[in-house]
C-alpha cells in the first residue's frame, strides 16, 4: 500500500509543468546611472502552453516596488531562455525582497492546463549575508 502511494505521488509530480528563474538569491550591482542599482536575471520556459511572463518586484508584505526592465511582460518561447536586467532606485533596495515571474495565460489559447505559475527569487538582507 505504501509503495503504491509513493509511486502515484512520483508519477503525478512528473506531470507538473513550470518555468525557472535564476539566480535564486540575486544581488544588486552598480549600474551606469547614479542612484540606480541593477540585477541580471535569467528566465527559462519549460511550459509548452505559455509564452508570456510578467515580472514584478515586491516587499516583505507582497506590495509592489517600483522598478524598470526592458519589458514587464516578456515573451519566452518554449524551451528557450531570456536574460534581462532589473533596475531599481537605491532608496527602494532596502524594501525590495522578492523578484517574481508570473506565467500569463492567453484566454483564446486552448490548453491542457489552466495553471498559472509564479516563481520568485529572494534578495538577501545585509544581516543574512
Amino acid at each position: 500500500m505504501c509503495r503504491s502511494v509513493v509511486l502515484a505521488l512520483l508519477l503525478c509530480s512528473s506531470l507538473a509543468f513550470s518555468h525557472e528563474m535564476t539566480p535564486t538569491y540575486p544581488e544588486w550591482q552598480v549600474s551606469y546611472s547614479g542612484g540606480i542599482k541593477k540585477t541580471t536575471m535569467r528566465l527559462w520556459n519549460s511550459r509548452e502552453d505559455v509564452q508570456y511572463y510578467e515580472i514584478g518586484v515586491f516587499d516583505d508584505e507582497w506590495k509592489p516596488i517600483p522598478f524598470v526592465t526592458s519589458y514587464k511582460i516578456m515573451k519566452v518561447d518554449y524551451l528557450s531562455q531570456v536574460k534581462f536586467d532589473v533596475y531599481i532606485r537605491e532608496n527602494n533596495i532596502k524594501d525590495a525582497r522578492y523578484i517574481c515571474s508570473l506565467s500569463k495565460l492567453r484566454s483564446n489559447n486552448v490548453s491542457k492546463t489552466l495553471l498559472a505559475t509564479q516563481i520568485c527569487s529572494k534578495f538577501k538582507r545585509a544581516w543574512e549575508l
